[in-house]
């Protein structure tokens, strides 16, 4: 009885484009939070301090995005991809957490 194909049916190419989809679905939903962001920042006029939130937003959601669109390429190259450097890793996070901080501030 076996649990499952074993080491020599593993397929090396879903793995990388797995986690390319992953990045793509995550890029997205940066965009529609820094979307949103600009949306709740301008609603009934807009004031300095939503102007400002507005822009660190929209920052981070292209810091993100370039974090993001590197790691795809990478992913892309064919070749088995590089593990993502802790530089990389460190921004992405950074962004995120920083817009979900962000988008917090302006429910708020």
């Amino acid at each position: 009885m076996t649990a499952g194909p074993g080491p020599a049916g593993r397929d090396p190419g879903l793995q990388p484009e797995r986690t390319r989809l992953a990045w793509r679905r995550t890029t997205l939903s940066a965009a529609v939070v820094a979307v949103l962001a600009v949306k709740t920042a301008l609603h009934g006029g807009a004031s300095g301090t939503g102007v400002v939130l507005c822009a660190v937003c929209c920052g981070l959601w292209l810091g993100f995005l370039r974090v993001a669109h590197h790691r795809i390429r990478t992913l892309s190259a064919g070749s088995p991809p590089p593990a993502l450097t802790p530089r990389h890793a460190t921004t992405a996070v950074l962004c995120a957490v920083a817009m979900a901080a962000c988008a917090a501030v302006l429910v708020v």
